[in-house]
């Protein structure tokens, strides 16, 4: 058990990440609203300003694995103050920019440091609360990531309605506010043992990544390949180093493999959420820009409200019977969703609660179960290669989606929608659901009642 003061200390660091998280959100969000504006005064296309966004995505989700694997041998401390000093640097960079090319290389520089808080959430829960209790501080992780998701496009707009958008750059400067309690609260963590980093393996696992979702996101075969060949140079490279980037055990952990995939799937359907649905906003129920942020704040806030309570019952009831119920709020908002696509904005927005929340607690069981699944000098990277999954299920996803609204489709094939107005998400959250009964079907048949504990590792 871990004294008072040490729980003590862990609910101080929670708050401080709270507030870490809430920022690093806004500044992954805020530049999405503005990219026409970049594109007429650069005199760029879309698809080529769109780079201030993937390549922080692209930078962002090879980072999370990589400062994981750092943690496992070198302080959090000493890792988190360099990512946040670089953040800080790319916003300086950014914000005194006056091309594209030196505002995309400030984004860039932005997601090299920013990259080290998904592993800051992870590890946290996992080091400084036992296992009765970390439900209750991914809760907390929840409810800062939604409170940046609220506030990101409502902040964006105020900025940019009064100011240049460059002065979205500054926003990400508060956080320097946290890293005094960070240096103080993160004391007493002890250093493992420094070994040496398998930067060749951490270079292919780069290139697969940049590849798959260059593939998908351009829907090019060739990447695509050429992704899968690095991909099986990588495991070549991992078989055969000493000390590789990412431990071959790891993956036979049939626990946290089976984690991770359910992760990876839930998380690439749940990014419809953000992507499909300001285009649904958009396009059927034709709000204007100013008012899509609007209409998504109600469950970003329902989420943030929820977030811890959906922690506490992880922790009382169980990371199976909270899996559970975010599927039925899952299915209930897809359900929603794909009947009443011509609904009324209102309507929508209703929906999205459901959606919202039962994402935000599937996060929350589904990372409270693989972090159980994980012996302690694995945990860095095994959280790290989950965070990684995360990012890449939803770059996938986006291009995967905005494919399926491109080709369009002529009526809904969800028998309870007549409307053809905006058949083609109908069709879209019909398929997501289907797909969310599937999952469920498959995770019961393996941790149903018998088997509750194999993923949750509980005695």
């Amino acid at each position: 058990m871990q004294s008072k003061a040490s729980l003590s200390t862990g609910d101080k660091l929670m708050r401080v990440l709270m507030f870490t998280l809430i920022i690093s959100m806004m500044s992954g969000l805020m530049f999405n609203i503005v990219l026409p504006e970049i594109s007429k005064e650069f005199n760029l296309g879309i698809a080529q300003v769109s780079w201030l966004s993937s390549a922080y995505f692209l930078i962002y989700a090879i980072g999370t694995v990589t400062y994981g694997k750092l943690a496992d041998s070198y302080k959090l401390k000493h890792l988190l103050t360099f990512g946040l000093l670089v953040f800080a640097a790319g916003s300086l960079v950014g914000l005194a920019s006056h091309t594209f090319w030196l505002a995309l290389a400030g984004r860039c520089l932005q997601a090299v440091g920013a990259a080290s808080i998904p592993a800051t959430a992870m590890l946290i829960p996992v080091r400084y609360f036992p296992p009765e209790r970390r439900g209750s501080a991914l809760g907390m992780t929840a409810v800062g990531l939604a409170l940046g998701n609220a506030l990101g496009p409502v902040v964006s707009s105020l900025i940019v309605s009064v100011a240049h958008w460059r002065w979205l750059f500054a926003v990400p400067l508060l956080i320097l506010i946290t890293l005094p309690f960070y240096r103080k609260y993160l004391q007493e963590e002890q250093e493992g043992t420094p070994g040496s980093f398998d930067w060749l393996g951490g270079g292919l696992l780069g290139i697969t990544v940049a590849l798959m979702l260059l593939g998908v996101t351009n829907g090019s075969w060739l990447q695509l390949l050429l992704g899968v060949v690095f991909l099986a140079i990588f495991i070549v490279r991992v078989n055969a180093a000493s000390a590789p980037f990412i431990q071959p055990k790891l993956f036979r952990n049939k626990r946290y493999t089976f984690g991770l995939t359910v992760a990876f799937l839930i998380n690439g359907i749940g990014f419809s959420f953000y992507f499909l649905s300001p285009l649904l906003l958009s396009k059927v129920q034709a709000l204007p820009p100013g008012w899509i942020g609007f209409a998504m704040v109600p469950a970003a806030l329902a989420s943030a409200v929820l977030g811890r309570i959906g922690g506490r019952l992880a922790d009382l009831k169980g990371n199976s019977y909270l899996f559970f119920i975010a599927s039925g709020g899952l299915l209930l908002s897809f359900i929603l969703l794909s009947t009443f696509t011509g609904g009324s904005a209102y309507l929508i927005a209703l929906f999205l609660i459901f959606g919202n929340v039962g994402q935000s607690f599937m996060l929350i069981a589904l990372s409270n179960s693989i972090s159980r699944t994980l012996p302690r000098e694995q945990v860095g990277v095994g959280m790290g290669m989950m965070s990684m999954l995360n990012f890449i299920a939803g770059g996938m996803a986006t291009g995967i989606y905005s494919r399926a609204v491109e080709f369009g489709s002529g009526f809904p094939w969800n028998p309870a929608n007549p409307d053809s107005n905006g058949s083609v998400y109908s069709n879209i959250y019909l398929i997501l659901a289907i797909l969310h009964v599937l999952i469920l079907v498959f995770y019961y048949t393996q941790f149903g009642e018998t088997k509750r504990a194999a993923l949750q590792t509980e005695s």
